[in-house]
């Protein structure tokens, strides 16, 4: 069974940076990707971003050039480095891996931005 445990959330103001950390419990380059949804309160859950086993990353529109993802081939994690957060970035931040159709999910970490 794949196992997905998110690390890193947290409250913080507008403006400031946080890391997730994703620690996946097999070789990340058995799965076909690897990324992080959110879920807004009310809203429904999307993608923000996710990593190709070759490397192509793809970002949501609303975080381009503030977010980044990484992973660690030797750690087996995908990270997601958040740059000037706002607050429409609060949510529950959910670590998923794929193998072809088949999601696996994290239990998710809260992300909070507010002054």
């Amino acid at each position: 069974q794949v196992q997905l445990v998110e690390s890193g959330g947290g409250l913080v103001q507008p403006g400031e940076s946080l890391t997730l950390s994703c620690a996946v419990s097999e070789n990340i380059f058995n799965f076909n990707a690897m990324g992080w949804y959110r879920q807004a309160p009310g809203k429904q859950r999307e993608l923000v971003a996710d990593i190709n086993v070759g490397g192509t990353t793809n970002y949501a529109d609303s975080v381009k050039d503030r977010f980044t993802i990484f992973r660690d081939n030797a750690k087996n994690t995908v990270d997601l480095q958040m740059n000037s957060l706002k607050s429409e970035d609060t949510g529950v931040y959910y670590c998923f891996s794929r193998i072809l159709r088949r999601h696996y999910w994290g239990q998710g970490t809260q992300v909070s931005v507010s002054s």
